[in-house]
């Protein structure tokens, strides 16, 4: 994902996913520590592979996590997730330019 080509919805979508702090450690141990397994991320951030997993899918909605499904030597399936490349440029102008493209409307 590429701040230039951000549409009004996907730069709602990255900043609500990166709005959580628990998105948020996601992404930097995906960033710091490369590609990992659900299960040792869960384990890593202390956090429950249930609620991982809804983290994950919110994140990898937004664009900023990708996934592939493997198959371990004893053939165990494991979900790998790793912090897919994005910049996001957040500035007035990009936000400006960002908006004229919104298909969301907000409540009210």
């Amino acid at each position: 994902m590429k701040s230039k080509h951000l549409t009004g919805d996907q730069l709602l979508a990255a900043l609500s996913a990166l709005s959580n702090p628990h998105r948020l450690r996601v992404v930097a141990a995906l960033a710091v520590g490369g590609r990992n397994y659900v299960s040792q991320l869960a384990r890593e951030l202390n956090i429950s592979r249930p609620l991982l997993h809804l983290h994950l899918q919110k994140l990898e909605e937004a664009g900023l996590v990708t996934s592939k499904l493997e198959l371990s030597e004893d053939g165990k399936a494991l979900n790998f997730f790793e912090a897919a490349p994005f910049a996001i440029d957040l500035t007035p102008a990009a936000i400006a330019e960002a908006v004229k493209t919104l298909t969301t409307n907000p409540e009210k």
